[in-house]
């Protein structure tokens, strides 16, 4: 169980990390007039670059899917094991 001053140093921990980010981003966007790392921003790009964020989250939500039913497949087994070893099969 947590202490009262581990929950208090992990909440100024947070504030401080946000504070940072929210000081830091107003020079990161502001810089080289506005153009990100890949030049231009186009239409084009902004679209792949949508269908990659959505490609990610499919395969991780199907990776997710496949180590939950290979989880469960070794659960059922190991609780099939020990139901066998106590009635004596």
């Amino acid at each position: 169980m947590q202490r009262a001053s581990d929950k208090k140093r992990a909440l100024v921990g947070a504030a401080v990390a946000v504070l940072l980010v929210a000081w830091a981003a107003p020079a990161a966007f502001a810089s080289d007039n506005g153009e990100g790392l890949l030049g231009e921003t186009t239409d084009k790009l902004v679209t792949f670059f949508a269908l990659g964020v959505l490609g990610f989250f499919v395969l991780v939500v199907v990776l997710a899917s496949i180590a939950q039913a290979l989880l469960e497949q070794r659960k059922e087994r190991q609780k099939a094991l020990h139901l066998r070893r106590r009635i004596g099969w």
